[in-house]
This record gives structure tokens, C-alpha cells and sequence, in this order.
């Protein structure tokens, strides 16, 4: 088996949290303070565990141990010397901050990003952009606002946002805030300030704040957003519509917004009107760049559609249904956690050439996640480990006296 490449000495598991520098992890720790009054369940035990209760796709705090016992024998490659109780486990997702996994999460993006981009992405404009969007993920109690008005009868369950910025490049976050789900969109937009100048941004429209945009403007920050239909503006100038312009350019024009008390401020923007033959409607986009084509403008919004896939990912392969707290602090400590998966599977799966969906690998390495099997190797080639077995059977029987008992068991 040591000469079979189809084989490891390591669980796959272990394979994928070698993407996690342990000694980082002990830096982050010291940062948050975050071993005070620990005894045996470090940090680094703590993100192992949740990591293996992610993958695992476990419930509850109860199944998580059950599944680390079923594995005992094998946790010693991870760097598990200690199985916690479940009493610990509990006291440990209320006490340890989840800034401490916040900083995890950033410390194993910014080691690996240049693994994360997407050589296709030849374009200068796509290979700067941005994309803004949140989600909503529904708690089963009310530790945080949910959106929408009280229930007449029940009780009101809570909710918690997502706000996330990724680039179009990596399709990983690359910054996420949490705040309650009644939390409107637009306070999430002041982040968008740790940009570089020259980056492009897109959002969709509920995160107009026409004096935001205006700083953008002022700090050389590109956004490309929809227009409300209750926006107050007025036209100043058109531009022509070049001859070779996509057909689904029907106007392209300077114009002011106005806001503020009695629409006193005013913001200099550019709307293009586009016609979308496929879907057989018509979008009105606005951006603060006057140089980039109209049609250029208009497929900037058509790649927002990237982050809407990538919570779409999220959810499916690691639903957040079920936590193992009831406690604001424990929810974002998991859903750090989901995040850290998905980006581990996802620089496993940029180290391959073999074409995989997403939701596919996620389940090779979920059922086989404890199994000695070279994940590399198994999933450039799932059936290679069979081929294996048989040639190494041809060859141990090749100079037997008895060539017909090949591969006989008793």
C-alpha cells in the first residue's frame, strides 16, 4: 500500500487542513487572548473540530462527538491528543470569539489567493472588480432581528446577514461582516473604503446611498449599480451610440441624482439603458465611470450574478439549518467555519485539472473524509486505485502455480 500513489499515509482530512498554518493559529490565539483559562481545548483543537463538524455535515454538538469517537484512532494525524466533552464544546463556542476565526479564515485567504484566481479572467476591467451582496440565514430563535413585521401569533424568529464583498477573480469572500437580518444593506457600504483606487464595485440596488457614491467618486472608486425607479434625477447630456455597440444599448447619458433635504446634493452619474433580449427586459444601470463601453457597464452587472451562485454553494453544501449554539457569538463562530470549508475544498479543487462540480467534490470528501486516500490523486483519476489493485494482483499471481486462483479470496 506505501508504494500505492492512490494511497496516503494521511487522512484526507488532515490533507485538507495542511492549507492551515498552525503556527499562525497560535499568533491569532495570543492576538484575542483567546487561551485564557484553557486547559487542553486550544484554539487549534477548536477549528479542527468545527472544521470536522462542518465537513462532516453534523447537527448537533451530540453527533459531532459521537463521529469524533467512531474516528478515535485516527485523530492523532490532525493533532487532536484530547476528545472534548460535550460541556466544553458548548462553553467553548459562547467563550472563544469568533474574531478569532475570522482572522483564521483571512490568514488562510491572504496565504492562498494567488492559487484562487481565475486565469481566464484576461480582462484588466473584470480582473479589478468587486462584488457586494448579502444573505439571510433564519435562526431558530430570536437572537437577532429578523426582517419583516412581527407575527399576529407564534413568536418571531431571529436572522442573521451575511454581508460579503468577493472578487470576480477568486469567488471566495474576501471580506464578510455579520449584523442582525433587519440591518439594511446601504450601512454595509463604508467597507467598500478599504478598496484600492481604481477598483470596480457592483452591487444591486438596495444599496443606494447617493452620498456614498459620491465619496467613491472622490476617492477613485468605479460602481456599477441599477437605478430605482423612484430616483429623482435630472438628464444632462447623451452620448452617441457607437456603430458597433451591442443591440441592446438604447441609451447612454450623463445625469445629475439629487438627494438629501429638499434634493439639495447633487451626484454626477452616468445611466445606460440596456435591453436584455434574453429575459426580454429592460435594465437602467448607473455607474460614476464615464470611460468604460456601455456594453462593458452592462456585463460588470451581469458577473453580480457570481455571488448569488456562491451563496447558492454555501447553502447547499453546508446548510446552516442547524447550530450548535444558542448564542450570537457561537452562530458566527459556524458560519466562519463554513466558510473556512468552502475555501478549503475550493484550493483543492483549483490544484486539480480534472473538471468536478463543486457540490460533486464536497461529497467525495464528506463520505471519504477519515479514509487514507490521496485526494489529489483520487480525484484526477477515481478509478486508478482499482487499476492499481488489479495490476498488483497480475503481478503477484504472474509466477504462481496456480495463475487461475488470481485474485480467489478464502
Amino acid at each position: 500500500m506505501g508504494k500505492n500513489k492512490n494511497f496516503s499515509g494521511q487522512p484526507i482530512f488532515n490533507q485538507l487542513i495542511k492549507f492551515i498554518d498552525k503556527s499562525e493559529i497560535k499568533k491569532i490565539a495570543k492576538k484575542h487572548d483567546a487561551e485564557r483559562y484553557v486547559k487542553k481545548f486550544t484554539t487549534y483543537n477548536h477549528i479542527v473540530v468545527m472544521l470536522f463538524v462542518a465537513l462532516e455535515g453534523y447537527h448537533s454538538i451530540r453527533e459531532a462527538i459521537l463521529g469524533l469517537l467512531a474516528n478515535a484512532h485516527k485523530l492523532s494525524h490532525p493533532g487532536l491528543s484530547y476528545l472534548v466533552r460535550r460541556s466544553t464544546f458548548s462553553e467553548a463556542n459562547q467563550r472563544r470569539s469568533s474574531k478569532v476565526f475570522e482572522d483564521i479564515y483571512m490568514s488562510v485567504y491572504r496565504k492562498h489567493a494567488s492559487r484562487l484566481t481565475d486565469s481566464r479572467l484576461s480582462d484588466a476591467d473584470l480582473k479589478r472588480l468587486y462584488i457586494m451582496d448579502s444573505t439571510t440565514i433564519s435562526l431558530f430563535k430570536d437572537i437577532l432581528r429578523g426582517v419583516g413585521r412581527n407575527p399576529k401569533q407564534g413568536k418571531k424568529k431571529g436572522g442573521i446577514k451575511a454581508h460579503t464583498i468577493i472578487k470576480s477573480s477568486e469567488n471566495v469572500p474576501c471580506l464578510i461582516r455579520y449584523s442582525e437580518a433587519a440591518r439594511h444593506d446601504h450601512m454595509f457600504l463604508k467597507e467598500v473604503f478599504n478598496l484600492e483606487a481604481g477598483s470596480i464595485i457592483t452591487f444591486d440596488k438596495g444599496y443606494v446611498d447617493y452620498a456614498t457614491y459620491e465619496a467613491f467618486t472622490q476617492s477613485n472608486i468605479w460602481y456599477v449599480t441599477r437605478l430605482k425607479d423612484n430616483a429623482i434625477y435630472q438628464a444632462r447630456k447623451e452620448f452617441d451610440i457607437p456603430d458597433n455597440a451591442d443591440s441592446g444599448v438604447l441609451k447612454d447619458e450623463e445625469i445629475v441624482l439629487l438627494y438629501g433635504s429638499n434634493n439639495q446634493n447633487q451626484h454626477r452619474a452616468r445611466r445606460i439603458a440596456y435591453w436584455d433580449s434574453e429575459n426580454n427586459r429592460l435594465f437602467e444601470f448607473i455607474s460614476n465611470n464615464f470611460e468604460l463601453s456601455a456594453e462593458k457597464i452592462a456585463l460588470i452587472y451581469k458577473k453580480r450574478w457570481q455571488i448569488e451562485l456562491l451563496f447558492k454553494q454555501l447553502k447547499q453544501n453546508f446548510p446552516l439549518k442547524y447550530f450548535l449554539g444558542d448564542n450570537e457569538n457561537a452562530i458566527e463562530i459556524q458560519i466562519w467555519t463554513a466558510m473556512l470549508a468552502n475555501l478549503l475544498i475550493t484550493l483543492v479543487k483549483g490544484k486539480i485539472k480534472r473538471k468536478w462540480a463543486f457540490s460533486n467534490l464536497v461529497s467525495v470528501v464528506r463520505q471519504q473524509l477519515m479514509n487514507y486516500i490521496n485526494i489529489y490523486y483520487f480525484i484526477e483519476d477515481p478509478e486508478g486505485s482499482w487499476r492499481e489493485v488489479i495490476k498488483e494482483n497480475k503481478l503477484k499471481y504472474q509466477n504462481s502455480l496456480f495463475p487461475d486462483w488470481e485474485g480467489a479470496y478464502f
